[in-house]
């Protein structure tokens, strides 16, 4: 496996802990991080030094997985939420319970292969990440993950993105401005920009998002961009904005979705 460390930007993830004390051995714990380094030191440390209550005193815990890719940390937790809790989630009705004879560490997985299956987490541009190679399990031939979705291996690294006063001036003349191509009135601040890398458009956060918002949508799932007509996840548009991967083509085709921001627990 690559021994190089990845490093990910503005970094939402979910992840699976497991027990590698001999008495508490099987045991899992599932739970969301900005920093995967960091947060599994707290839980071998105990919950006085932000660790978990479930957690304390039974270490040492292995963070064997993490799933991580969530436009903000709202989608992230609720995604934790739904596999922590697989039988009151609404979405997961069809799981079964788990069975007598069925490891957590398996019931686990079980659940997971079925949550990146459906909406609205199966939109999501999610990586699948082993962290520790003496767990690693292939997914059912009937549960793959969606093919947009990555399987990787080995260590990541979360970074805070830099931030850097802009070289352009709010107050530059008319004919250096720029232009809003939804509207067509200049942008005094920061501009939205499209995913694919030979699309130029500039657009007010407001004007595209009014653009994308479908009836009884309060945040934008998605839309055809005005100028190149790509079809674009409106998180993968803010994690752009926000200045992450932007030297990456990150567009995704996707099905139309009606519940990506909506609450698991409704």
């Amino acid at each position: 496996m690559d021994d190089e460390v990845d490093t990910i930007e503005d970094f939402y993830g979910v992840y699976l802990l497991y027990c590698l004390n001999p008495k508490y051995k099987g045991r899992t714990y599932i739970g969301y991080t900005v920093d995967p380094n960091r947060r599994i030191k707290q839980h071998n440390k105990g919950k006085e030094f932000g660790g978990a209550r479930k957690t304390s005193n039974r270490g040492p815990w292995s963070m064997i997985m993490i799933i991580h890719g969530f436009p903000n940390d709202i989608s992230a937790l609720r995604f934790e939420w739904a596999w922590q809790h697989p039988l009151v989630s609404r979405r997961l009705k069809h799981v079964s319970k788990k069975k007598n004879n069925e490891k957590q560490f398996n019931f686990c997985l079980r659940v997971l292969s079925e949550m990146l299956k459906i909406g609205p987490w199966c939109r999501l541009p999610l990586n699948i990440r082993w962290l520790n190679s003496e767990f690693v399990t292939d997914f059912p031939i009937q549960s793959l993950p969606p093919l947009h979705m990555s399987i990787c291996h080995g260590p990541v690294l979360s970074k805070k993105i830099e931030r850097t006063k802009s070289s352009e001036s709010n107050t530059l003349p008319i004919n250096f401005s720029k232009i809003c191509d939804v509207c067509q009135k200049v942008i005094t601040g920061k501009e939205l920009q499209c995913l694919n890398w030979i699309c130029d458009l500039k657009a007010h956060i407001t004007c595209l998002s009014n653009l994308f918002l479908n009836l009884d949508e309060y945040v934008p799932i998605q839309g055809k961009c005005p100028k190149c007509g790509q079809e674009l996840l409106w998180g993968d548009i803010i994690r752009k904005f926000k200045g992450c991967n932007n030297n990456f083509d990150l567009t995704i085709n996707v099905k139309d979705g009606n519940d990506f921001y909506s609450s698991d627990s409704d």
